[in-house]
């Protein structure tokens, strides 16, 4: 008799299936998912895909797989039919086209879809190719304006094995002049907040400073607003967790994204800390 712990069964066990545009952080996610605890096997033959899910299903770890254009036998609809066939969750790494046109210019690689051919040509190429993909996606990540810390800390947030049972939030400041993020489900403007930028002392500092979170916070409007914004936000979480949400991200937005909207998302994580919520925060805008 066979007395060692019995292993999950694969439905039970977390298996990512990675693939995106080149250039989109292919290779930064794979790294961050194999320090979260998951074997990861990247440009994967997608003719082998069944074979390993079949010989690591009696791993106790979970895993990620990359597939993208440089794979032998990439094909998107196949790459559906086998996410579907696995029970496997589908995540695709997305920019923009500026974004993808800069890294490989920096970089000087060749565009996997334009080796005969400008780098621009071979981004809308792939871009057209994969866009099956990206439509049928179970998460999308546009990295466009993230570090590679942003998508580790992204990545945590929604595949980290050591989650509680409650849904993880993630809290982000952004200034409105650089666009509102594409990953945000919600977002509240708080420009009608008295700006510090306007003070001389205060515009070189941040929200994460105390003269300048003093100076928000002093703000008559401030304090009926976050109380009417928590109140707002309490009731939301429940129903987004029980709905199967494994994670959402609130955007604050003001300005330039380094005062206020960095201060108040400050002031949100610890709110949602106490409401029992893991909750990670993210300041994009900061350093602009």
């Amino acid at each position: 008799m066979n007395d060692s712990p019995a292993t999950p069964p694969l439905s039970h066990r977390p298996t990512l299936i990675l693939t995106g545009l080149s250039g989109a952080g292919m290779t930064s996610a794979l790294k961050a998912l194999e320090d979260l605890g998951y074997e990861v096997f990247d440009n994967f033959p997608l003719s082998l895909i069944d074979s390993l899910v079949k010989e690591t299903a009696h791993d106790a770890a979970p895993v990620a797989i990359g597939i993208d254009a440089r794979s032998r036998g990439f094909d998107p609809d196949a790459i559906l039919a086998a996410a579907k066939r696995h029970n496997a969750e589908l995540v695709f790494l997305w920019s923009d086209e500026s974004t993808l046109q800069k890294r490989f210019t920096e970089t000087r690689r060749r565009h996997p879809m334009a080796k005969d051919r400008p780098v621009s040509a071979g981004i809308k190429r792939e871009q057209e190719w994969l866009h099956p993909l990206r439509a049928t996606a179970n998460h999308v990540i546009d990295t466009s304006d993230m570090s590679a810390q942003d998508l580790r800390r992204q990545l945590t947030s929604l595949f980290g094995l050591a989650r509680g049972e409650r849904m993880t939030v993630t809290i982000m400041s952004f200034g409105f002049k650089y666009g509102v993020p594409r990953e945000a489900d919600i977002v509240m403007d708080i420009r009608f907040l008295a700006n510090p930028h306007w003070i001389k002392e205060l515009r070189p500092q941040t929200g994460l400073d105390k003269d300048v979170g003093d100076y928000v916070r002093n703000d008559p409007a401030w304090a009926p607003f976050m109380q009417n914004f928590q109140a707002l936000i309490a009731p939301l979480l429940p129903r987004y967790q029980q709905e199967g949400k494994s994670y959402l991200t609130i955007a604050i937005g003001c300005t330039g994204g380094r005062h206020r909207s960095v201060f108040t998302t400050e002031q949100m994580h610890d709110w949602l800390e106490q409401q029992g919520y893991s909750s990670a925060t993210l300041h994009r805008d900061i350093g602009r």
